[in-house]
């Protein structure tokens, strides 16, 4: 597969880019990984993104490709440096594959220079080439040149044009060229055309395109045609320097194996070549035609992780089918030795028959000889003076085995002529010689075999006939064993193809999987979707707290921390605006206190929430370092209507249903958790927990009213803010010993109270709420809606730009609001047998926010690695009896890394029958 850029690709590609973007300013970089880097351009009417790689290739790209979460320092020099520029130009530097981009004019220019060989390089440089930053230091040591920051980088030196190679030089070249090596690969390093070019320009002229070096052939003799094949490939190179033409993607086909019989193989056309040029060579292959040169590429390179995945499949499935050849094979192989040892046995035993009066006297003589006590050496030397006088018995004894009493004897069929012996040597001269006799009659062969003289050893310690009986009994043994081992290769070969049916099957399907497979935007982060249908995100390292904060916190969302070593900064979705309830605030400082180094400690802390970055910190109660692991599975926009209401805020008589359930459920499951004696601890600790949220739940429904509704508090912020207190107070008595669990709800107020909401806030005041003061609802703007990145710039403070700290970047464009609830609705742990899956998301959450999950396990700080969990878990959702088998298949397609990437860290996985699974 053809992976760098040629000359001629070069020169094609830059035609292109000068053509279509010349004029655009740099509206940003990316970059998509250390050596691929995204320069997005823009005018007032049109939009264009330019991809460049780092030794590989340079084009413009339509496609969607990840960008890293944080710019790299190359990425952030670049923006400093060409942010708002105008592209002036693209041009090669000489012949060599280096690609030098302007933007700017005059002395307030920048090159971005791309070298596109060898490991490559990029490099930032001023208007005059002093290098600001680059990507790889080197020392050009031939050239006693420096790449390197401060240094100026040497365009001159870079390989010029030159004329049409003269024949001479041409001669020169070949001459000194090893034998047998192709004309093609001696000339490409001395001329810019590139093998394939001068591949075709070969076949063009009426050569070979694999014309070989020969020592016999004059090199003088090909010479012309081949300076005239080098005038074609020059006549292409002219073409390119303002190309305008077609781009063409050459591709291979594979057979994929298939295992109904009859049934014809599948073809697999797979991407292997990218030219600006139909080639000769490739006329006959099959080929994709683009527009542009520019479109052929991005398509190539666009495709080659899916095309990669697809040749993976290809040869597993390659694999798979070769195993069950190799298994044909072997017991085609054991058939054929049985048979033929049953045919050796027969022959043996007919030909005693047939001389029984010369073996009958062979075993008296070599009888008599032992009865006397002659001795072994003695016998040997009698044999073979008794073989010299041409006695026929001695000649046919032709091995003595006295030490397992037998001897052997050639023995021949007495009933052929001398005539079919004489036809019968000469048949095995031809054989001997030719080798060619292999596909003949098969009663052809056993006749000859059967007419040819034989060694059968024979017992000393029976009769003749007694030896041909026992080799008949040979014979019938082999037949049984023979159609013992038929019955059960019968089975062996339906386990077998049984077995490379499912393999191929689940090839397919993982293949299919991985396909379409949609990674989220938030699945960068830590994450979960609470019980109440809100996703959470936190941050694995410092760098993504920061992120969140600055990019993901929007007006109306929630930010959830704990003053801990190594806590994460967790933020609380809401596009809606509504009042967050509790339950989604303790899973979210669960969350908060398990990700931090309170998980290694096995402390309970308590983690705060704050609806303004770190102005008030409202603490909640203690959070218990119970974690889950389960899967959400994707379905089909069809079947999104079941899974509505799943994840719903609920009434205190669901609560309560629910707390009964679940105490029952967590009850059922210790006494089947593997481990030791500290899971009945991590029961109570949840029996707590849930107690504590229901009485929350029971306050917050008190101070909303009689009228049954769940939904926006009408009360007196100071009210709820008292009366969650006094639950909390109640859970003290209980045996609790919390922080300050204050908890105030006056963000979530739209507008300040009215008047007569004051008056009953002021009779339902009780305790410690009545010394505090009174607090003011900050003022709450429109929830703010994603943007994107590049329309944010443009519009005026007023849109929520007043809501961000300074400093503050506006973040990349995020779901809208109903996409984003329903995006929620499509992730259900809670499959129904008629949904369509189409993949499986691992997730790794408070265990209260699985509780409904099909799959699930429960994750508590341990010793057991995060990987070895990961697949344990796994297993045992695996060996499940309501597992079904797309389920099954959705498993296996999780890549193994992705499963433990959002583990705490060391663990102990517990779950009902999880010991059973395992000794399955």
């Amino acid at each position: 597969m053809k992976t760098r850029f040629t000359t001629v690709d070069i020169r094609a590609v830059i035609a292109e880019i000068n053509a279509n973007y010349i004029g655009m300013r740099v509206n940003n970089v990316y970059d998509i990984d250390n050596k691929t880097y995204l320069i997005r351009l823009q005018k007032p009417d049109s939009k264009a993104v330019l991809l460049i790689e780092s030794g590989t290739r340079i084009h413009s790209t339509d496609f969607e490709w990840p960008k890293n979460m944080m710019p790299s320092g190359f990425a952030m020099k670049c923006r400093k440096h060409l942010k708002t520029r105008r592209l002036t130009q693209v041009k090669q530097l000489g012949i060599d594959r280096i690609v030098d981009i302007q933007f700017g004019s005059d002395e307030a220019a920048y090159h971005l220079i791309i070298e596109l060989y060898d490991r490559g390089n990029i490099i930032l440089a001023d208007h005059e080439y002093t290098i600001l930053n680059l990507l790889r230091f080197r020392t050009a040591e031939a050239e006693d040149v420096k790449i390197a920051v401060r240094e100026r980088y040497p365009i001159e030196s870079a390989r010029p044009p030159e004329p049409l190679i003269s024949l001479e030089r041409l001669n020169e070249v070949l001459s000194k060229a090893q034998n047998g090596e192709q004309i093609k690969r001696v000339l490409n390093p001395h001329l810019p055309y590139g093998a394939t070019l001068i591949e075709h320009s070969l076949i063009e002229v009426g050569l070979p395109g694999s014309i070989k070096v020969d020592s016999q052939v004059d090199a003088s003799q090909v010479a012309p045609k081949i300076l005239e094949a080098m005038q074609i490939a020059e006549t292409y190179m002219e073409k390119t320097e303002n190309f305008s033409g077609k781009g063409y993607i050459i591709q291979k086909s594979e057979k994929k194996p298939s295992l109904t019989a009859g049934k014809p193989s599948e073809e697999l056309l797979t991407y292997d070549e990218f030219h600006p040029f139909l080639f000769t060579q490739h006329s006959k292959s099959p080929y994709l035609e683009f527009d542009t040169f520019d479109k052929a590429v991005d398509e190539f390179f666009s495709k080659m992780e899916s095309q990669k995945i697809d040749m993976k499949a290809l040869q597993q499935e390659k694999q798979a089918l070769k195993k069950l050849e190799n298994v044909k094979k072997d017991h085609v192989q054991r058939l054929e030795a049985l048979h033929q040892a049953q045919e050796v046995d027969r022959i043996k035993g007919e030909l005693v028959e047939m001389n029984l009066p010369i073996v009958e006297r062979a075993l008296q003589v070599v009888r008599s000889a032992l009865a006397n006590q002659v001795d072994w050496t003695e016998i040997g030397i009698i044999v073979k003076e008794a073989q010299a006088a041409g006695d026929p018995v001695a000649c046919a004894i032709k091995e003595l085995k006295l030490q397992t009493n037998h001897i052997t004897m050639l023995l021949k069929n007495l009933y052929i002529n001398e005539e079919d012996e004489e036809e019968e040597q000469k048949e095995d001269v031809a054989e001997e010689k030719g080798k060619k006799t292999k596909n003949k009659d098969k009663g052809h062969n056993k006749k000859s075999q059967r007419n040819k003289p034989m060694l059968v050893d024979v017992d000393l310690g029976l009769s003749a006939y007694a030896n041909a009986k026992k080799y008949y009994d040979y014979k019938r043994s082999a037949e049984k064993k023979e159609q013992k081992t038929i019955e059960a290769a019968d089975k062996a070969m339906r386990s077998a193809e049984k077995k490379t049916q499912q393999t191929l099957k689940e090839v397919q399907t993982v293949t299919t999987i991985q396909k379409a497979r949609k990674v989220y935007w938030f699945e960068k982060f830590l994450w979960f979707i609470s019980s109440e249908n809100y996703l959470v995100i936190a941050g694995r390292d410092q760098q993504q707290n920061e992120m969140i904060v600055k990019r993901y916190l929007r007006a109306g969302d929630i930010y959830v921390h704990a003053d801990l070593h190594g806590a994460t900064s967790c933020v609380i979705k809401n596009p809606s605006g509504d009042p967050i309830p509790p339950r989604t605030l303790t899973e979210t400082g669960t969350m908060a206190v398990c990700y931090s180094a309170a998980w290694d400690a096995k402390i309970i802390t308590s983690a705060w929430w704050d609806v303004n970055f770190f102005r008030k910190k409202n603490f909640l109660p203690p959070s218990y370092l119970i974690m889950g692991f389960g899967f959400l599975f994707k379905v089909d926009e069809q079947c999104v209507f079941r899974h509505k209401g799943e994840r719903k805020v609920k009434t205190v008589e669901d609560d309560m249903e629910d707390s009964t359930s679940k105490t029952a459920e967590l009850f059922e499951e210790e006494e089947e958790l593997l481990g030791d004696d500290s899971s009945n601890e991590d029961q109570a600790e949840e029996e707590a927990q849930d107690a504590g949220q229901n009485k929350e739940i029971k306050k917050e429904n008190k101070v909303e009213g009689n009228d049954g509704s769940s939904g926006k508090m009408d009360s007196d912020p100071e009210q709820t803010a008292a009366d969650l207190e006094g639950a909390l107070s109640e859970q003290d008595n209980e045996g609790f010993s919390f922080p300050d669990t204050t908890i105030s709800l006056s963000h979530l107020q739209p507008t300040g109270p009215t008047k007569d909401e004051k008056e009953k806030g002021k009779k339902g005041k009780k305790g410690k709420g009545k010394d505090e003061p009174v607090r003011k609802p900050p003022p709450q703007k429109q929830p703010q809606k994603p943007r994107n990145t590049e329309t944010a710039a443009k519009k005026p403070p007023e849109e929520g730009e007043g809501d961000r700290q300074p400093g503050e970047e506006a973040g990349p464009a995020e779901p809208e609001d109903k996409e984003a609830e329903n995006l929620l609705t499509s992730l259900t742990g809670q499959p129904h047998p008629e949904d369509v899956l189409l993949f499986a998301v691992p997730v790794c959450a408070p265990y209260t926010a699985l509780s409904n999950y099909k799959h699930k396990v429960k994750l508590t700080p341990g010793s057991q690695k995060k990987g070895k969990a990961a697949r344990t878990a796994v297993l045992s959702f695996m060996k499940a009896k309501e597992a079904i088998t797309r389920e099954k298949d959705l498993f296996r397609s999780v890549k193994d890394t992705d499963l433990s990437r959002n583990m705490p860290g060391k663990v102990k996985v517990s779950a009902p029958n999880l010991l059973a699974a395992k000794k399955k």
